[in-house]
């Protein structure tokens, strides 16, 4: 297909003008429609966007044989019920993150999209920065060598959400991203959160995940909507050099540091009285990869194009939604274990009914 494909966008809150913007600003793309409960709300997107079609009726766009795609913008609650009869429709789907509000919701809109042999793509926009496609590359290319660690830290002061805790709200972008770079994607054997709602609102204002990876590496998050101070950091620790990413810094969003301990002089220590004394450091250089800087969302749409135009998961996949959907269940249910690990399910492990 090299004529453009049309596409409505539903949901006209948050995220959605800025879907609409890229969708109309896209070469790949046509904007059919905008829809909204909030019709009001709807045509206010479509004024800014140049005017396009609005609607409140979401079976009618769903019925139009001209939509080839939709892009979904609405509570997480809703994914499913919106999803499912998309893709009953025939429609490609783009789903803002989390995919569902379940995992067992997620693991149903991915096996009908399957059968339906359409595309579901995952918005997870921030795979598409510049610095996390760097982020990617550097980790492929074997620059950081093996995976030893990941810390990352999400916190500001921030809205509370009414219906999802810090968790669901803010450690998708993080797991998302995990999943993205890390060789086999976010492979954890189980989830430890710890959560503090030190405000009384019925849920975690304040949370911690710790997951061991199956590739032997311990990865760790910080979500807080209580902080005073933004931080957007994430630490990726390698046996050869390590990089740190300030999203907040745009001088300088990556640095790599070859700097860490020499685990090939470490692994030769055989006596644990000795281990310590003969601990050897590397001191190296410090360099930062020049970025682009060009809007996410851009590569977002254009991939959910390539994706359908090729017939292919798209490289923020459905089953890549999954795998975030997998942590944040089983870490609710080690927050209501009162923080003991509990398991990550498969990616399409069969689900009990």
């Amino acid at each position: 297909m090299s004529e453009r494909l049309n596409v409505a966008v539903i949901g006209a809150g948050y995220w959605g003008p800025n879907l609409a913007r890229n969708f109309r600003a896209g070469s790949d793309w046509e904007l059919v429609a905008i829809c909204d409960l909030d019709i009001e709300r709807a045509r206010a997107v479509s004024d800014s966007v140049g005017g396009v079609p609005i609607t409140s009726d979401l079976g009618a766009l769903l019925r139009d044989p001209q939509v080839d795609a939709i892009a979904i913008a609405t509570p997480a609650r809703t994914h499913h019920a919106i999803v499912l009869a998309a893709l009953e429709a025939g429609k490609h789907v783009m789903v803002e993150k989390p995919l569902a509000d379940t995992r067992e919701r997620g693991v149903e809109m991915v096996r009908r999209a399957e059968q339906q042999g359409l595309v579901l793509m995952a918005d997870h926009t921030y795979c598409y920065t510049p610095a996390v496609l760097k982020i990617r590359e550097l980790i492929e290319e074997g620059s950081l060598g093996d995976i030893l660690f990941v810390d990352s830290v999400r916190i500001n002061l921030g809205l509370i959400q009414p219906d999802v805790d810090v968790f669901w709200d803010l450690a998708p972008h993080d797991l998302s991203i995990m999943d993205f770079v890390l060789p086999g994607g976010l492979a954890a054997t189980s989830v430890s959160a710890h959560g503090s709602d030190p405000l009384q609102t019925g849920k975690s204002c304040v949370g911690y995940l710790a997951m061991p990876l199956e590739c032997g590496a311990m990865a760790h998050v910080h979500v807080n909507w209580l902080s005073p101070t933004k931080i957007r950091q994430m630490v990726i620790g390698g046996t050869k050099r390590t990089l740190v990413w300030d999203d907040l810094n745009p001088q300088q969003r990556l640095s790599v540091y070859d700097r860490g301990v020499d685990i090939d002089n470490l692994s030769k220590v055989t006596s644990a009285d000795t281990r310590a004394a003969n601990i050897s450091y590397r001191l190296g250089d410090t360099w930062a990869p020049a970025l682009p800087e060009r809007e996410a969302l851009g590569g977002v749409v254009s991939e959910f194009a390539a994706a359908i135009r090729e017939g292919r998961p798209a490289r923020t996949s459905g089953a890549a939604g999954l795998r975030v959907l997998s942590v944040l269940d089983a870490a609710a249910s080690s927050l209501a274990a009162a923080g003991a690990p509990r398991p990550v399910a498969a990616d399409l492990e069969e689900v009990a009914a």
